[in-house]
């Protein structure tokens, strides 16, 4: 039975190490990030490539989030709650302690990020992104609801330098994702209204999808 145990913690001690200094596999919080990503899907995140090159837009990432973003549920107060949350973070198997969330770079360090251009894309440094992985984006009709029209689409958002060391990130599911520019659309982008991502809050790129097994695939 000694054996069991030591194995046991072995085991974790292991995971532990790999997944603080290598890969780390998070749970999807919310469904801010579908299609690409579902809710409670468990990716897998390369906590070294950062350490070698900067984070690209494009990139999907996981990250510490600030106090501007909101805690979608409170830390347990129950002692057992709170030991499983705990061990989930060390193990990367459900909910954990952390306030982790994942969405996809738009626009990085000293990049001019604005929507929309006349098709409705959003434009950054002047060149409108072609985002195939954009889902239930927010509505749009060009000459009838636009961002000239008297009623602007909420998808808009006035032009915006991203400042040194920090990143621009939106969800994929456009309509349903609290992300940097939720507080500032309809209207122009402001420091009262923008929450960015500090480069060193950055974990590291999410890579692939591991469970549940029939959602894997590579990101």
């Amino acid at each position: 039975m000694g054996g069991f145990w030591f194995n046991l913690f072995a085991a974790i001690v292991v995971v532990a190490l790999v997944q603080t200094f290598f890969v780390k596999l998070y749970s999807v919080p919310s469904g801010s990030m579908e299609q690409t990503l579902q809710v409670n899907d468990r990716i897998l995140v390369n906590r070294v490539q950062y350490g070698f090159s900067d984070p690209k837009p494009g990139d999907v990432i996981v990250f510490n989030a600030s106090d501007a973003w909101e805690k979608e549920s409170p830390d347990p107060t129950n002692p057992l709650s709170y030991a499983l949350k705990w061990l989930g973070g060390v193990v990367g198997i459900g909910p954990t302690l952390e306030h982790t969330l994942v969405k996809r770079i738009v626009a990085g360090p000293g990049q001019r990020v604005s929507c929309c251009d006349a098709a409705g894309n959003i434009e950054v440094d002047g060149k409108s992104l072609d985002e195939t992985y954009a889902f239930e984006n927010l509505p749009f009709v060009p000459g009838a609801l636009d961002c000239e029209s008297i009623q602007i689409s909420a998808r808009c958002f006035g032009d915006y330098t991203v400042p040194d060391g920090k990143y621009l990130v939106l969800g994929d599911h456009r309509s349903n994702s609290n992300d940097s520019v939720a507080a500032c659309r309809g209207g122009p982008v402001t420091e009262a209204c923008v929450k960015l991502v500090n480069r060193d809050d950055i974990i590291g790129r999410a890579f692939a999808v591991a469970l549940p097994p029939w959602h894997w695939r590579g990101l």
